[in-house]
């Protein structure tokens, strides 16, 4: 039954997790799956692929919204709660991430995007992108691949919100330097 989470399959799942030598990575996916089924099967077809097109739009005036340094859009665009964290690994708020956009310390003159995966999970999707980027920022040029992560709640009015985004650069093939984290 849809919304509904088999209890006997977690009963047999999380004891097998503790005893087995299985990467606690792996238990946690298994656990993720058994939780996530129930609310990817609540959401009907005709609704899911709906909701999928105005994702898709969202995405598209983002995209936009980035090139043009349009504000207002972007403003449109993201929750009050909005939370980013560039590819430094730096957080902004929303109203840091439209200062940045209207100050002209983010300039945006490619943004070309692909490999876009679309998943919903109730009132929530996540997309998955790769992006080919040319920007100016604070730091100086930043050209290349990045892929990123969108997390679009819908509000209490029904209008899909950006409420998080995560941005990470791709690497090149070839020999990497390894950074060991203490």
């Amino acid at each position: 039954m849809p919304g509904t989470v088999n209890v006997s399959l977690i009963r047999v799942l999380m004891p097998a997790c503790r005893r087995s030598r299985a990467p606690w990575a792996i238990c946690a996916a298994l656990a993720l799956a058994v939780f996530a089924i129930p609310f990817a099967s609540a959401m009907p077809m005709g609704q899911r692929h709906e909701s999928r097109h105005d994702i898709d739009q969202l995405e598209d005036e983002w995209r936009d919204a980035l090139l043009s340094s349009n504000t207002k859009v972007m403003d449109s665009l993201l929750a009050v709660d909005y939370m980013g964290i560039t590819a430094s690994g730096t957080l902004q708020s929303r109203d840091e991430t439209l200062q940045s956009l209207s100050s002209g310390n983010l300039h945006f003159t490619l943004l070309d995007v692909s490999d876009r995966k679309v998943r919903f999970y109730g009132a929530t999707a996540v997309v998955t992108s790769l992006a080919n980027i040319q920007a100016t920022t604070p730091d100086g040029k930043v050209i290349g691949n990045y892929r990123y992560t969108h997390v679009y709640v819908r509000n209490a009015e029904g209008d899909w919100k950006i409420v998080s985004f995560e941005a990470s650069r791709v690497r090149e093939p070839g020999p990497h330097k390894r950074t060991e984290l203490h």
